[in-house]
């Protein structure tokens, strides 16, 4: 016997649980809090630091930034000697000693003369370089005409200390070589600033400001110190075991809160910046490749569990204007930061625990007082809890309110289970159709009717959709459509109430819906008109029940309530229905504009989804061989057909003037006129050097034989040119050197080619420096501004995360006109076919980035797959026969046999059968298309099936298949 427990049992227990549960609940949520208030104020800190890091530069560059601005603006970039540029020291002392951060102040002349002043400010600068005690400044100077190297060592007041001549200083060094100088003068602002780096002199991290003079014979700059970045980042730690640093994109350190020098000291005895691998912290040792792949200014946040404990990491750009990125790292442990939470869940604990201590006695003593009358029922209701409904509830107790609860729970079963097995139904049957049978017939059953119709409301009036007898019996043949105002006495008060309406049917009611053979024919007089409302609470339908009894208060209830879940479920589906109706009609629209958007696919997104699924359905009727157990359901009908009519949509990405593109040399347009244009210049050139060699004298005949001669030339190279243009023959090597010798003639341009242009245009001109008219020019040209650049977002193709296998071109566009010219079959370059087959990647993208329900989740695949091989030479994934679908395979041979037969296409006819065939019989051979689904397409006779419905009589001639079948290939396995 099973062993049971007290009902009082349960409910202390239950009582107990609940108290545990709200305590757990309150520590939880209040952690919850805590950890989240924390964690803001963790992420305000560090945006706080970042705030004030990127202050402390700003602070630190400005004076240096203004100092440079004006030493560049100043005489001294115009100053030719040493005496010259020695007047202008004050000045420079000055701008020293308004920042501590500036180290020297120097100019380089395009000379290579160079003019630098240098704090000595502590002993160790003045042991570095030499210097005497009481050396406070350092000036440096090389006179390149001279060949002369100079060290003045200066006193506070700039009197001369010392003078040492130092011509290997003149020998070795060089501003013209030296990075800042280059990029100052190659700047289009003309200003500077170099990444931090170590000073070779000092050991100490800077930076370098250059700027360009305004007579861009010079560069100011100046050395600028970050050491007193490390002070301030150590005023910035949120804890105590916390990190704080700035590191370059590359991660080395330039500043550390723990650390006065981040210097690293390598075997040779070298110095450099320290990396944060040599910190030996593992919070940041990892944090390089998340570094270099920060973009923008939105910082990142990083939650590492490591081997001691887990970290917070904060990544911030730090951007000074003109300078390289840096990024400040803030890293902080959890047991740290949240050490106030973890105390509180501690503390929540400890208070529930006490709490349930406590509550144990009184839950027991107030379980045990409610428990016994409720007993008899506990396992009743355990059942109803359990979904059981097989075993009616019964009560035996003198107490009056648990009979009545046991009566209660009985009928509380009945009508779940009934709700229940209804829901059940419903949610099973997917089709619209067979629902609305189905509600009636359990709603007919529920009331024990005698005969039941169901109305769906229109604009029109209610419309019957189903009508059956309780034996199933239908009555659709005799009924008829109801307005408003026809509908009935007892049909028009349900539907005006918004509520259930009992009473005898009327003469009205009994003409008005065409029952009057039912009726005749039954004893059924009473009736109950329920409306259909949905959440809205408008008028779905209105269900008609017909008995022979009138209908009992609680059943009445019940089917009011059973209404109202039917009404939501009609209303679920008509906008399922919708929503699917919706779908297809976008899916048809986007298809015909791309069909319509060019004269060279015609109708073929229409055609190829009949012809998939005639194949599909080839498939599915086969009862042996390697189709014998593929079949589809109704969701794999819709996704192979939602894939059938998308497998093209990424054309509408690809420009029309690529599409179209008729000869090599057309974009918009055929650029064969300005080439002829240029042929007909170098005519009228010949032709006025004849008449100007007759008119000095020259022999007439002579030089009209000459210029004739020109003439027959020009139109013979003109006349190649041309054929070439056409694209219809294979382009030879000679052909191609032909080209270049021609090409090689030059013409003489008057006007300027860089006005009324586009912005784009001008851009791609100024690649190259103008040539200012007259300008020999050469007939044909591959020029700079004929290269269109590839943007990122042109790029889709190269994402590693797509698989995509295709060789993209360097460039997106290339106008060269020999490089069109050559074009060895064809007329599209190798960038314009790529712009071709990029439909496909197209495709792929769009479809992926629907959200798919799951039953569609396949869609991009069968889709994004008609282009390529069983062999794996396809494009774009280069997938195999078994990387594919057997709903991919069959929609590349549809795709394949449509565009061969089809009639829309302007520049070629449609292939008759027997033609279409063949070349696909050769793609088998060559493992192009699936073998077994191309056998499979002969052997049912799809391919005359559909040359019935959709060729022309003339293409549909006889077709012997016997030799196509087999082949001799090896059958693969779907």
């Amino acid at each position: 016997m099973k062993r049971q427990f007290p009902l009082h049992l349960y409910i202390a227990t239950l009582s107990l649980l609940l108290i545990l549960l709200a305590g757990g609940l309150i520590g939880a949520f209040g952690y919850k809090a805590a950890r989240e208030l924390l964690e803001a104020s963790a992420v305000e800190l560090t945006q706080r630091i970042g705030r004030e890091t990127l202050g402390e530069l700003q602070r630190i560059v400005g004076p240096a930034e203004m100092a440079v601005s004006m030493l560049a603006f100043d005489a001294l970039g115009d100053a030719t000697t040493l005496a010259q540029r020695r007047q202008r020291l004050a000045l420079m002392r000055e701008m020293l000693s308004n920042s501590d951060a500036v180290s020297a102040l120097y100019v380089g002349y395009d000379t290579g003369d160079v003019f630098l002043l240098r704090r000595l400010h502590d002993a160790a600068a003045r042991s570095a370089t030499d210097a005497p005690d009481d050396a406070a400044y350092l000036l440096q100077s090389i006179e390149r005409s001279a060949g002369r190297g100079r060290f003045l060592y200066l006193g506070p007041t700039l009197e001369v200390l010392r003078d040492d001549d130092r011509p290997d200083y003149a020998a070795s060094y060089d501003p013209r070589s030296r990075e800042w100088f280059a990029k100052a003068m190659a700047s289009a602002r003309g200003r500077v600033i170099s990444p931090p780096y170590l000073f070779f002199s000092t050991q100490k991290v800077g930076t370098t400001l250059a700027m360009r003079s305004p007579n861009g014979r010079a560069v100011a700059a100046s050395d600028i110190l970050l050491e007193t970045m490390n002070a301030s980042l150590a005023r910035q730690k949120v804890t105590p075991g916390s990190r704080v640093m700035l590191v370059s994109p590359r991660g080395l350190v330039i500043a550390h809160d723990g650390i006065e020098r981040p210097v690293a000291v390598a075997a040779d005895g070298t110095a450099r910046l320290m990396h944060m691998q040599d910190l030996g912290l593992p919070a940041v040792a990892g944090l390089g490749p998340e570094i270099e792949r920060m973009t923008g200014r939105e910082p990142r946040t990083l939650h590492l569990e490591l081997a001691d404990g887990d970290w917070r990491v904060t990544l911030i750009p730090v951007l000074v204007e003109g300078a390289p990125p840096l990024c400040l790292v803030t890293a902080i442990p959890d047991r740290e930061l949240l050490a106030a939470a973890f105390e509180l869940r501690r503390t929540t604990l400890l208070v529930a625990g006490l709490v349930m201590l406590l509550a144990i006695p009184i839950a027991w003593g107030f379980a045990r007082i409610v428990s016994r009358p409720l007993r008899a029922l506990a396992g009743e209701a355990e059942a109803i809890r359990r979904f059981d409904f097989s075993h009616a509830v019964q009560a035996d107790s003198p107490i009056a309110e648990v009979n009545a609860l046991g009566l209660t729970m009985d009928a509380m079963r009945r009508a779940i289970r009934r709700f229940l097995d209804l829901s059940q139904a419903v949610a099973a049957e997917e089709n619209f159709e067979r629902l609305l049978p189905m509600l009636l017939g359990e709603t007919l059953a529920a009331a024990t009717a005698d005969a039941a119709v169901l109305y769906l409301s229109d604009r029109d009036g209610l419309i019957p959709v189903a009508a059956a007898r309780a034996d199933g019996t239908s009555l659709m043949d005799t009924l008829l459509p109801l307005s408003r105002a026809d509908a009935g006495p007892l049909i028009g008060r349900a539907v005006r109430s918004g509520a259930a309406q009992v009473g005898v049917l009327e003469a009205a009611d009994i003409a008005g819906v065409g029952l009057d053979g039912v009726l005749q024919e039954t004893t059924a007089r009473h009736a109950v008109a329920v409306p259909l409302l949905n959440r809205q609470r408008h008028l779905v339908g209105v269900m008609l029940l017909l008995r022979h009894a009138p209908i009992g208060d609680d059943q009445l209830s019940f089917v009011s309530a059973l209404s109202g879940s039917a009404a939501t479920s009609l209303e679920a589906r008509e906008l399922i229905k919708a929503q699917k109706e919706l779908f297809q009609a976008l899916i048809e629209l986007l298809a015909g504009a791309i069909d319509a958007k060019s004269p060279y696919t015609g109708g073929h997104c229409a055609r190829v989804p009949e012809l998939a699924k005639m194949l599909a359905a080839a498939a599915c009727a086969e009862t042996r061989g390697p189709f014998a157990d593929f079949r589809l359901d109704d969701k794999g009908w819709e996704a192979l057909h939602v894939a059938a009519w998308l497998h093209d949509c990424g054309k509408v990405t690809t420009p029309d003037y690529v599409v179209d593109k008729a000869t090599k040399l057309e974009t918009i347009s055929d650029r064969i006129h300005e080439v002829r244009m240029r042929f007909e210049v170098l005519k009228r050139d010949a032709e006025i050097a004849c008449l100007e060699a007759i008119a000095s004298g020259a022999d007439a005949p002579a030089a009209r034989d000459r210029m004739a001669a020109e003439h027959q030339a020009l139109d013979d190279d003109f006349a190649f040119l041309a054929a070439c243009n056409e694209g219809g023959e294979f382009l030879a090597s000679d052909a191609v050197a032909r080209l270049a010798a021609i090409a090689a003639r030059t013409w003489t341009r008057t006007l300027d080619d860089r006005i009324g242009l586009s912005h784009e245009e001008r851009e791609r001109k100024a690649r190259t420096p103008p040539a200012a008219p007259p300008a020999i020019e050469p007939l044909l040209a591959d020029r700079p501004d004929h290269a269109i650049e590839r943007q990122p977002q042109d790029r889709i193709g190269e994402d590693p995360r797509w698989g995509f296998r295709m060789k993209v071109p360097r460039l997106l566009y290339d106008r060269g006109e020999l490089h069109n010219l050559a074009v060895e079959r064809g007329t599209l370059s190798e960038e314009e076919r790529y712009k071709i087959n990029e439909h496909i990647v197209q495709t792929l993208v769009m479809l992926s980035q629907l959200p798919f329900p799951k039953h569609l989740r396949q869609v991009p695949e069968i889709a994004g797959g008609h282009h390529e091989k069983m062999d794996g030479s396809g494009y774009p994934r280069g997938l195999t026969r078994e990387q594919m679908s057997p709903m991919a395979r069959m929609l590349a041979i549809a795709d394949i046999f449509e565009a061969l037969t089809a009639i829309d296409r302007p520049y070629k006819k449609g292939k008759t059968l027997s033609q279409a065939i063949a070349i696909m019989a050769d793609m088998k051979r060559k493992q192009h298309i699936d073998p077994d689904l191309f056998d499979l397409f002969l052997r049912a006779g799809v391919y005359r099936e559909y040359a019935e419905k959709f060729l022309r009589p003339d293409q549909i001639d006889a077709v012997d298949i016997a030799p196509y079948l087999g082949a001799g290939d090896t059958p693969l396995n779907p």
